[in-house]
């Protein structure tokens, strides 16, 4: 465990294994030691980058609003600051798939693959209405939840039943002392209203992206199926198609496909280079874990 400063903020960066370079960002609201059912099918293959961004786990406060450009650099800087080589494969869950498709096409050089982990998919996105007002608003109601204690008395609990909806199954394995670090401040609170605040700023802006940066990497996209309807499936396959790239699909997982199907996620970042397949007894040891 490290902590480095970028952009005047304590980052949390957890490095671990050997091999490729392989950097695993995680959705919103989420912490580094969401990734840890999948560390240990890729530590003998992969140097593994974990990290939190402003506000989550052990991260200092945010300093600015996260945008979609600043995200990516958020990744360059880590990946220096880490002092893996690089190209390395990018892993995005969720909000984090915006993070990392526009690291890797701002960074095509530094780019070895990208995997979408049941990634954040907007089609058409549309620019907020009132924006300042909008993040005024998101300001003043941090500012109102934290002066009540809200993040202290039911941030835990509140990470907990998030987590149990979020899988196909079981509850939250995180250690608690771990859970309470991370999630009873106001830091975390106010990073979670402003990232999700700024979600569909930055789907404009990968949008945009998409219009003048082509995508040279390899692409992975990893959905998610719980066995019901089939749209969310098909938004994913349809991103996959219009990336070029190559469509799979995790069931029976929840949206934390990490946490439910740790090989399937261990397997898609493998497959963007040449390293051997896993074998049963390494998801055995990462479920465990």
């Amino acid at each position: 465990m490290t902590f480095v400063r970028i952009g005047g903020v304590p980052h949390h960066i957890r490095v671990e294994g050997t091999g490729p370079a392989c950097l695993l960002s995680v959705g919103l609201g989420m912490a580094w030691f969401d990734w840890d059912p999948v560390v240990p099918l890729l530590a003998p293959y992969r140097t593994i980058v974990r990290f939190d961004r402003p506000g989550l786990g052990l991260s200092g406060h945010a300093r600015a609003w996260p945008t979609l450009t600043g995200e990516a650099e958020r990744i360059a800087r880590v990946l220096d600051a880490a002092g893996v080589g690089t190209p390395a494969t990018v892993v995005g869950h969720s909000l984090a798939g915006f993070h990392c498709e526009a690291f890797a096409r701002l960074y095509p050089e530094r780019t070895a693959g990208l995997v979408l982990v049941d990634t954040a998919v907007e089609e058409n996105p549309r620019p907020r209405a009132a924006p300042a007002l909008r993040d005024a608003a998101t300001r003043a109601c941090g500012t109102l939840l934290a002066g009540a204690g809200l993040p202290r008395a039911v941030g835990p609990l509140l990470r907990r039943t998030a987590v149990r909806a979020g899988r196909r199954g079981g509850g939250d394995p995180a250690p608690a002392g771990l859970v309470r670090r991370a999630y009873s401040t106001s830091r975390f609170l106010r990073a979670v209203l402003a990232e999700n605040a700024r979600y569909r700023d930055q789907a404009v802006e990968l949008a945009s992206l998409r219009q003048w940066l082509p995508l040279d990497a390899r692409v992975t996209v990893l959905a998610a199926h719980t066995g019901g309807s089939r749209r969310w499936l098909e938004r994913q396959e349809r991103l996959a198609e219009r990336l070029g790239g190559t469509f799979r699909v995790s069931a029976p997982a929840g949206h934390l496909v990490m946490l439910d199907r740790p090989r399937d996620v261990a397997g898609a970042v493998l497959d963007t280079g040449t390293s051997p397949p896993l074998a049963d007894e390494d998801e055995g040891r990462a479920r465990e874990a």
